[in-house]
């Protein structure tokens, strides 16, 4: 694909939202990929199971983008790990240092997934920038094991600028569907005159976009088949007391196949 164009053109330009616009074209691109995915999301959701998502660090965003806001609904279980997710006590206890070390900890991805009960037509969508961490790389050889359709949104140019540091290699080298976030290998895509470093990282605008057309397109697939879930709805819309009520009604349905998917659970 054609590289970002992240050159300063004259003072006071909005180059980041330019280079964001072109990050949006290369998810776009993938219209196919991004068909598949939603399409074994609407499968793992229409026959009662469910698309877990999984990252570290800022990958924990898009998770929380998926499931639970406004205009989205169950069937998506979002699973992020505090220690490797909590970044805004940078320094210290709790801080940065710990989150990235505890990343690269091989076995905690075992533990992670020890804890639920997975069906053959769950999906496992994992997100991570590099794809180079154990964690992330763990939960997919995991999530395969046990026979889940593992989706990998990742950069490709980022993961494959570094030599692996896993056995099993890369992210996108366990999934059954890669979506590439487009992003150079810092992340960061605007440089400057002056500045040795760039800045602005653009992962988090192509995985959100990701996740909104994957989310629209499996509610598209779950109306055909007539099993869409409740959609959090905002009163501005549908009024306070359906709003309540669709609240409610999405939060059981979410917490009825959580259970399910709980070992140990009744």
């Amino acid at each position: 694909m054609k590289g970002i164009d992240s050159t300063l053109t004259a003072p006071g330009t909005t180059r980041f939202i330019a280079a964001a616009r072109a990050l949006l074209d290369r998810v776009e691109a993938q219209a196919d990929a991004i068909g598949r995915v939603a399409a074994a999301c609407a499968d793992a959701i229409a026959a009662d199971g469910l698309v877990h998502l999984f990252g570290t660090g800022h990958s924990r965003i898009p998770v929380e983008e998926m499931f639970p806001r406004y205009g989205s609904y169950p069937g998506f279980n979002p699973i992020v790990e505090l220690s490797m997710t909590f970044h805004t006590q940078v320094v210290g206890s709790n801080g940065q240092r710990q989150a990235m070390f505890i990343e690269r900890v091989p076995g905690l991805a075992e533990t992670i997934l020890s804890n639920f009960e997975f069906r053959p037509t769950d999906v496992m969508m994992i997100f991570s920038a590099s794809g180079l961490s154990a964690v992330p790389i763990e939960m997919a050889t995991g999530a395969r094991g046990r026979g889940l359709t593992v989706v990998a949104v990742t950069s490709v140019a980022q993961s494959m600028a570094s030599d692996p540091r896993h056995e099993a290699g890369r992210l996108l080298d366990n999934a059954d569907i890669v979506l590439d976030l487009g992003t150079p290998a810092a992340d960061a895509l605007i440089t400057i005159d002056g500045l040795d470093t760039p800045v602005a990282p653009g992962s988090t605008i192509a995985a959100v976009a990701f996740v909104n057309e994957i989310k629209a397109q499996t509610a598209e697939l779950l109306v055909e088949r007539g099993a869409m879930p409740p959609v959090l709805t905002s009163a501005a819309v549908v009024g306070k007391e359906e709003s309540a009520r669709l609240f409610d009604a999405a939060y059981s349905e979410h917490a009825r196949r959580y259970a399910r998917s709980l070992r140990g659970a009744s």
